[in-house]
């Protein structure tokens, strides 16, 4: 009869992984605390915290078949290794958190290669890709998904109102009751259970024991079911709020229907199982296809033998000394902020332009997290106005970046009817003409024409991607983040000619663009 055989871990093998582990750990403690912190400032990613233990978990389910194996690594674990740590400095260099960040787990992923071999990854990379789920999206990505999110949202919502024969009318995100107004802002936009409820889709669908394309279909439909299940919601509280007042969208009931409402998609979700546990081949009870495993114990009388110290871990171990010496020698790389005024000084006249200040409302300024802005209606001599805003940041490599109005613009019940491109004969401080995005908005029977463009480290910007692109190469070669957002907005009368209100926003940013060079600077 056959002996059993196990592997142990020798205390050289545990010593020489725990100090890689924490060498990894110090290597990435800046952008790793980091996200630690939008785990706390964002309900979206408040999840974060569990996510580490759950794969600990997972990873903790399959003790039994890892100790089967032996453990003798692998070469290109280092070699994924040193291209994490490569990212990692790429990410120091440039001050760009979210590289660290995904740098991390490709850096994880290459030292347990290194140290479990192919066949012992292949037990655990599951749980190790789950850790994905832990960091925050681009923000230039979470606002973007988040403006199509509340419109879509808004426009279901006023579907379900309208099926209780209740007269309401949509402005983009705007829902009219008559009575009432019910905005559906950022924190409506169904992401904080989007997030969650993917995060947990995939976890059901990795325990569920079925097919891969029952497994697929279920976490996809995380999806679908986030966006219908936070529509109804929206459109309940509309309902409730025409037959019993606007305190039902407000306060502890707000509150209590986010809970329903996820609560419920959870429902959706294990409803969804047990109809695919009924399907095709491998059919069986939700208990039967849906449990948690815990690992067989070791056979009693296994021979155990003690997996050797492997070339590519101690490999890694010095790669991730390396790695750490060259962070310390680093120091803290600060930013360069480049010297410019202040738009409290910027020229109340400018031609025949004349000028009158507003001011942003504090709950604007805390979403969009700006270093300095203007905010003006210039009044030119035929009496029509423009309205002059600009959004300056001194650093956009901490989540804090211009907003695009292709995002913003939606809101308040406005919608993009036309967007493209102009060029204008306004220069820059550098005297070359300027290209801008060019869209028409409308809200009913108004209209209004919108030019905007991002400015900066001698560049003017139409597109958004190349934006986040230029931003990082900046910020590697020139360590410099600092750019603002330009917009330039004018209502259309009724009977104008739309082609008045561009000669009028060609005409003011011919004058406003030399002056704008001093306040965000080339």
């Amino acid at each position: 009869m056959n002996c059993v055989q196990v592997w142990r871990n020798s205390v050289s093998v545990w010593l020489v992984f725990i100090l890689s582990a924490l060498l990894l750990g110090f290597v990435y403690f800046d952008g790793l605390a980091y996200m630690v912190k939008i785990w706390e400032r964002q309900e979206e990613y408040s999840y974060g915290y569990l996510i580490p233990l759950i794969s600990l978990f997972f990873i903790w389910q399959k003790k039994d078949e890892l100790e089967r194996l032996s453990f003798p690594g692998s070469w290109l674990g280092l070699l994924i290794l040193s291209l994490g740590i490569a990212f990692f400095f790429l990410g120091e260099l440039s001050t760009l958190y979210i590289i660290i960040q995904y740098s991390f787990l490709v850096s994880l992923l290459g030292l347990m290669l290194a140290w479990l071999g192919w066949r012992g990854l292949r037990v655990i990379w599951i749980p190790l890709l789950f850790l994905v789920f832990m960091i925050p999206l681009p923000n230039f990505i979470f606002q973007g998904l988040s403006a199509q999110l509340q419109l879509i949202s808004s426009e279901i919502g006023v579907w379900v109102i309208r099926l209780f024969g209740i007269s309401v009318y949509l402005e983009g995100n705007v829902i009219d009751l008559g009575s009432y107004k019910l905005q559906v802002v950022e924190a409506c936009s169904g992401l904080r259970y989007l997030f969650p409820l993917m995060t947990l889709g995939f976890m059901m669908a990795y325990i569920f024991r079925a097919a891969f394309w029952k497994r697929a279909t279920l976490f996809l439909s995380t999806i679908p079911i986030t966006v219908l299940m936070n529509s109804f919601r929206i459109g309940v509280i509309g309902v409730m709020v025409e037959y019993w007042g606007q305190s039902m969208a407000e306060g502890f009931l707000h509150d209590f229907e986010g809970w329903a409402v996820f609560m419920t998609c959870l429902a959706v979700l294990l409803v969804e199982m047990a109809i695919l546990s009924k399907i095709g081949g491998n059919t069986g009870s939700l208990r039967e296809v849906f449990s948690f495993d815990f690992p067989e114990p070791t056979p009693q009388g296994a021979e155990v033998r003690r997996r050797k110290l492997s070339a590519p871990l101690v490999a890694s171990l010095l790669v991730l000394v390396a790695a750490a010496l060259l962070a310390l020698s680093l120091g803290d790389r600060e930013e360069v902020i480049p010297q410019r005024k202040d738009f409290s000084g910027f020229p109340l006249n400018l031609g025949k332009w004349e000028g009158r200040s507003e001011r942003l409302e504090s709950i604007y300024l805390d979403i969009l997290k700006l270093d300095d802005y203007i905010l003006t209606d210039y009044v030119g001599p035929d009496g029509k106005s423009v309205n002059f805003y600009v959004a300056y940041y001194g650093s956009q490599t901490k989540g804090e970046s211009a907003h695009s109005p292709r995002s913003c613009l939606p809101g308040g019940g406005w919608e993009i009817a036309s967007l493209s491109q102009k060029r204008l004969n306004a220069t820059t401080g550098g005297g070359a003409p300027i290209t801008v995005n060019r869209a028409v908005i409308r809200k009913g029977e108004f209209t209004q024409l919108v030019y905007y463009w991002f400015q900066g480290r001698n560049r003017v910007i139409t597109n958004e991607y190349m934006v986040k692109w230029y931003l990082f190469w900046d910020a590697l070669t020139k360590n410099r983040t600092d750019g603002a957002l330009v917009r330039l907005t004018t209502l259309v009368a009724l009977g104008e000619d739309i082609q008045s209100a561009d000669h009028r926003l060609s005409d003011f940013a011919q004058q406003v663009s030399g002056t704008l060079s001093q306040y965000v600077p080339d």
